[in-house]
């Protein structure tokens, strides 16, 4: 391990950091953290780029923030196991993250 060659200045990014648990069920948690205040959006698409459900769309203060996302679809109904991606926007950051339901 490398010490931090200036342990007093925080490393700070935006970004979307491990989802936790996952693999997952029923539930996990997307955690992401920002630098300034921007518009989020976060959503999970079906690993075929369908859209299952939109978790957030809207300004967060910076700092860190978690999102639950219960394995369910816009219509509330559960959906299948297998590998679902995470799209994180804010800002000019644009990341995705395997997500892995199993039922």
């Amino acid at each position: 391990m490398v010490a931090d060659p200036n342990p007093d200045v925080a490393i700070e990014a935006t970004g979307l950091n491990p989802a936790s648990p996952n693999p997952f069920n029923p539930r996990t948690t997307l955690n992401f953290t920002l630098t300034t205040d921007e518009l989020v959006n976060l959503a999970v698409y079906s690993i075929r780029g369908e859209l299952v459900r939109v978790l957030l769309s809207e300004h967060r203060g910076a700092g860190a923030h978690s999102v639950d996302w219960d394995g369910k679809d816009e219509r509330g109904a559960g959906v299948a196991s297998g590998v679902y991606v995470a799209r994180f926007v804010a800002g000019s950051v644009n990341m995705t993250q395997r997500l892995v339901l199993v039922r």
